[in-house]
């Protein structure tokens, strides 16, 4: 065949056409084909997938029966998540010439309550409940004073400023702590702030006693450090000052902690001691944190 009977034998091919009956019966098929291939497909899939789950579903019931290890593992696992959900019960806004007011009043909603035994879930939400109650009403009354007296001073002729906010700090998954700031300015300003940590094991409102052992000396130990670190910072910065060792003015001197002093533990497991403005040193120390190594208090912790 030589090249001019090639073309021509192409353009012949090229030009001709299938008669119609015989394109439809064509594109049928190749749906039908199509058509089969996916269903084969999916068949396919819904195999592996009903395979894998039942795999898991019999490795679920199976492992507690053949593994004491992984039967203990998992019922140390919780049944429900603790859930502490922080909302806004109160949102005041105010703002002029000479008075401004931002405030946003937190509450806290116990959502569910984790237990890693059926019999304790009860207890434990009763209790959360109540730690909740008590912490949302404390909230509210330190809350109502501040906007109470920022309103009965707006007639003034003086500024005024009052901004209270809230953050969850990142704790560690045995406690919750809610921080609730409080900031108020006549002239000068003032920053208060308030922790509350719940043992979401227990769901009961934390005290600094509850950390420790029954009867141990706890006030001592961390005073005594949070004195050293005092003494440690305002030899390393002339511009930090406490009151302690004070001669001339011993009765402002910081002597001890009490059961009434703020606190939280950190993400690292510590325990922090917190001082509002004024507490142990001058107003321009603003709040101050101390935390206290684990070494202190590790013999006499729970």
């Amino acid at each position: 065949m030589n090249t001019n009977d090639f073309y021509e034998l192409k353009k012949s091919y090229d030009t001709s056409q299938m008669p119609e009956k015989e394109v439809i019966k064509m594109k049928e098929k190749m749906n039908q084909a199509k058509a089969e291939k996916k269903n084969k497909h999916n068949k396919t899939i819904i195999t592996r997938i009903w395979v894998g789950a039942a795999a898991a579903i019999a490795a679920f019931v199976i492992l507690p029966n053949t593994s004491p290890s992984v039967a203990y593992a998992m019922e140390q696992i919780p049944l429900l998540g603790n859930l502490i959900e922080v909302v806004t019960f109160r949102d005041y806004q105010y703002s002029s010439d000479r008075n401004n007011a931002d405030v946003n009043v937190p509450k806290l909603v116990p959502e569910t309550v984790a237990s890693t035994e059926i019999t304790t879930e009860e207890p434990v939400g009763e209790n959360l409940k109540k730690s909740t109650d008590e912490i949302n009403a404390e909230i509210e009354k330190i809350s109502d004073s501040l906007i109470a007296e920022f309103k009965q001073n707006m007639n003034n002729e003086g500024y005024q400023d009052i901004m209270i906010k809230h953050e969850v700090i990142n704790t560690t998954d045995d406690y919750f702590t809610l921080k609730l700031m409080c900031y108020q300015a006549a002239g000068s300003g003032y920053e208060m702030d308030y922790y509350y940590t719940i043992d979401l094991k227990t769901g009961e409102r934390l005290a600094l006693k509850d950390l420790f052992k029954e009867g141990s000396d706890y006030i001592t130990p961390i005073s005594e450090n949070i004195k050293s670190q005092m003494r440690g910072q305002m030899d390393a910065d002339e511009n930090v000052s406490y009151w302690l060792d004070d001669t001339e003015v011993p009765e402002w001197n910081f002597t001890s902690i009490n059961d009434d002093t703020s606190f939280y533990i950190n993400a690292d497991g510590n325990l922090v001691i917190s001082f509002n403005e004024g507490d142990v040193g001058p107003m321009s120390m603003g709040v101050v944190e101390f935390t206290i190594p684990h070494d202190v208090i590790a013999d006499i912790l729970k």
